[in-house]
């Protein structure tokens, strides 16, 4: 990754809608892949995300 393409994203608007979701469920996905612990903070502003994302679905495959 690039300190550009990094940039790009920080001017894309995060309080939008699907694409919260899918941070939402990535960020999710990856944590229980790897096995991590959630934060405090993860464990609270993750069920906000996911309360307006009827539908996201979250798929994981365990690292090995």
């Amino acid at each position: 990754m690039t300190a550009r393409s990094n940039r790009s994203k920080a001017d894309q608007d995060p309080a939008g809608g699907r694409r919260l979701c899918r941070y939402g469920a990535e960020w999710t996905a990856t944590e229980l892949r790897r096995g991590l612990a959630v934060d405090e903070a993860e464990r609270d502003r993750l069920p906000d995300i996911a309360a307006g994302c009827g539908g996201t679905y979250v798929e994981f495959t365990p690292a090995p």
